[in-house]
């Protein structure tokens, strides 16, 4: 490909989210509802499934990484879910409290949570505007 050729983006593979322990992200987001498609704790890896497609999130260990809250400024991984207002209703059954009561965005409504290291992670519906969203 030469230097002014152009190079066509085709999807995600996975977001990457650096935690601090292993088997405490593993056992959180397990809480949140995410399922585990594989887990490598000699590598320090662990794969939480999305829907149907094959990337998902990817928790990844980092040495030295505690403890923090969610900065404001860090990016945000949003996840399609049917009804946001009943994830939140979920997350605080399962002792996840978000960061913010579900909020109504353009399409519908989003809750937010953070995990133990900051990673902020939206969960949003498609009720006010459906045809965009997926259909199961």
């Amino acid at each position: 490909m030469s230097d002014d050729e152009s190079y066509e983006l085709l999807g995600f593979d996975n977001v990457l989210l650096p935690v601090g322990d292993l088997g405490e992200a593993v056992g959180f987001y397990e809480r949140a509802g995410f399922t585990v498609a594989f887990r490598f704790d000699e590598a320090g890896i662990a794969l939480l499934k999305v829907g149907g497609e094959t990337p998902g999130i990817l928790l990844r260990q980092a040495e030295g990484l505690n403890h923090r809250p969610p900065p404001w400024h860090s990016p945000r991984v949003w996840l399609e879910v049917p009804d946001a207002r009943a994830a939140a209703r979920r997350l605080a059954g399962a002792g996840i409290v978000p960061l913010d009561e579900p909020f109504p965005v353009a399409t519908g409504w989003t809750v937010e949570i953070a995990d133990p290291w900051g990673n902020v992670v939206g969960l949003t519906d498609y009720c006010k505007r459906p045809e965009l969203g997926r259909r199961p």
